[in-house]
């Protein structure tokens, strides 16, 4: 008779695991799903996991990095002419433009990442490289340094206009995505135009 095999299945992707772990995380709570737990309902061994995610705190953030060279690719392919508000703008919005039947995970993933206060230490890590990537275009623009206290304020204020929209958008389900983010911006929009050469 065939010995079972535990290790990786075929079908075995980090969207698989992020997918089976926000299910369980919604379902029990995030302090209450260990990695096994995990990996059982993924159907992989715990190693397997490991291959994928560093630690129980980045299953929740999914593939982020792919996400952050996407950001950075849409900030590349906006025209130098496109003043710096539109430019953030326009970015933000395409970043978090999703699918209709994306929505229902969506949320489940920015709930457990935003109201998971075991989270919010390592989610620091994760909103500092998506700081990176905008103070990054800020100082290419503005002939500057990343590090520059300018780039590294807008970055912070754009971080701070995402969250707050997400905080509203879980709060409040009748608000599309869209909407909640294009009025965060909204506010803090024209201290931006101001820096248009």
């Amino acid at each position: 008779m065939p010995q079972s095999r535990v290790g990786r299945r075929r079908s075995t992707t980090p969207h698989h695991i992020s997918d089976t772990a926000l299910k369980l995380f919604a379902a029990r709570g995030f302090a209450d799903v260990s990695v096994d737990d995990v990996a059982a309902a993924a159907g992989i061994a715990r190693r397997t996991l490991f291959r994928y995610y560093a630690s129980k705190n980045a299953i929740p953030w999914g593939d982020f990095s792919t996400h952050l060279a996407q950001l950075r690719d849409l900030f590349d392919n906006i025209d130098p002419r496109v003043p710096l508000d539109e430019a953030l703008r326009s970015a933000l919005l395409a970043f978090n433009t999703f699918d209709e039947s994306e929505t229902v995970r969506h949320r489940q993933r920015m709930r457990v990442i935003l109201q998971t206060a075991e989270l919010q230490a390592y989610s620091m890590t994760m909103y500092a490289g998506w700081r990176e990537v905008i103070a990054g275009f800020v100082a290419c623009r503005l002939g500057v340094k990343t590090t520059d206290l300018l780039p590294q304020t807008i970055a912070w204020t754009m971080l701070g206009v995402a969250l707050s929209a997400y905080e509203h958008w879980l709060a409040d389900e009748s608000v599309p995505l869209p909407e909640a983010l294009a009025n965060a911006f909204d506010v803090v929009g024209a201290g931006f135009a101001k820096l248009n050469p």
